[in-house]
């Protein structure tokens, strides 16, 4: 692995983001000044075909479940139906299962697996919890706003009944900032110690017409 120097830190105190192409960019989410790492990685041609057949046929997928680095790849597999289709997929969520538990000092993890079809969290919004881990593995990822360009005062009932782009919570469009398809990022929320007023605000895409996205959370349990 690359040190964390040559992870293509991006970013500032300020706004409190680092993102780069190696794993190890996750370590950051220890420093004080880090509200989202983000490894970007891309999805192997496979995975993102066997990943689009299965959701045409599973679109209603809402999977929810506790597991451990050890048990993770049979309990996903077997949720998802235990077909070679999957088996791919179930690699890679243990894969992240592993790398989560080990960088939190976790014996087992919340996961939640689920196909959209509209936005699931369409306000910007911050999590009351230490850290979450989201990947998108198909469609449209998430978005959200670097700390110094966020009016906080207008999250929750501070947006006084105004859509997000109306309330003024971001000055401009192009403050928002977005993940891609395969990207996994830690999100620092407000449960985080020492973090209170800083969680990372973010919202759920919007999705077009007949678009699917596959969602993957984990945390802390």
């Amino acid at each position: 692995m690359n040190s964390i120097a040559n992870c293509g830190y991006k970013g500032s105190e300020e706004s409190r983001f680092v993102q780069g192409n190696d794993l190890m960019v996750f370590t950051s989410i220890y420093q004080d000044d880090c509200n989202i790492a983000v490894w970007e990685r891309n999805l192997s041609t496979q995975l993102q075909q066997d990943v689009e057949e299965y959701l045409s046929a599973n679109t209603g997928l809402q999977a929810s479940m506790v597991v451990s680095p050890e048990n993770a790849v049979s309990a996903i597999h077997k949720t998802l139906g235990g077909s070679k289709l999957t088996a791919e997929l179930s690699e890679n969520i243990a894969e992240l299962v592993d790398i989560f538990c080990c960088l939190f000092e976790l014996e087992r993890v919340g996961l939640r697996l689920t196909a959209l079809d509209g936005a699931m969290c369409p306000r910007f919004h911050v999590d009351r919890v230490p850290t979450r881990l989201v990947t998108t593995f198909q469609g449209i990822a998430t978005e959200w706003l670097p700390h110094d360009v966020v009016d906080r005062s207008k999250l929750g009932l501070g947006n006084g009944g105004k859509s997000d782009e109306e309330s003024g919570i971001f000055s401009t469009k192009e403050d928002i900032k977005q993940l891609s398809s395969g990207d996994v990022a830690l999100l620092k929320g407000e449960g985080w110690e020492g973090n209170e007023g800083a969680g990372l605000v973010h919202r759920s895409p919007l999705l077009a017409k007949d678009e699917k996205r596959l969602l993957l959370t984990l945390d802390f349990n």
